[in-house]
């Protein structure tokens, strides 16, 4: 798996690019949730259940259905911050939010794959390129020699190009905001 923040900053830059201006925090916090809870499933190992069944690690909580399911309810929970209009840019937010779990695993270089068609498939799947070191499960395992270089990785492989795409966004909103503002060259005069 990927690290929590590596998720993070992935919902970060997708929301940067589907939501609208002035999309309210708990929009954006709400993406964020959706980003990490598959990571949820690793509670299955203290009930037992095996990494490589369904409902196990990077099973069905990694899946899209599961993305589906979950960008509808959160959808529902801040429903009353989306601005009026945007319902179908923050429901896109947050199922994009909660998709991109799946595939920033699926980039890792551990672990069994991830069931993107669960419940329908199990069948579990990598990309053929996958650069980037696997997060060790635990917070205390984490903050070791092993999860400081998850976190190098993923500096290059994730928050990097996360950050670009965030700033480029936030740049080309900014620029878009101060040319509708600016008058129009050879107004009426």
């Amino acid at each position: 798996m990927a690290s929590a923040f590596a998720h993070a900053a992935v919902a970060a830059a997708i929301g940067s690019l589907t939501l609208p201006d002035r999309t309210p925090r708990s929009c954006w916090i709400a993406g964020v949730a959706c980003a990490v809870l598959p990571d949820v499933d690793v509670l299955a190992f203290r009930f037992g259940i095996p990494y490589e069944h369904v409902l196990g690690h990077r099973g069905l909580t990694h899946s899209l259905a599961f993305a589906a399911v979950m960008a509808g309810a959160a959808a529902l929970i801040v429903r009353r911050a989306v601005p009026p209009g945007q319902w179908s840019r923050v429901l896109a937010f947050l199922f994009l939010a909660g998709a991109s779990h799946g595939v920033l695993d699926a980039l890792t270089n551990g672990g069994l794959g991830v069931a993107f068609f669960a419940p329908f498939d199990a069948t579990r799947y990598f990309f053929p390129w996958r650069p980037i070191e696997v997060s060790p499960i635990g917070v205390q395992p984490f903050f070791t020699r092993r999860g400081w270089a998850v976190i190098g990785s993923e500096a290059g492989w994730v928050f990097l190009p996360s950050a670009v795409v965030t700033l480029a966004a936030f740049w080309m909103r900014s620029r878009r905001r101060r040319n509708a503002a600016a008058p129009e060259s050879g107004a009426s005069r």
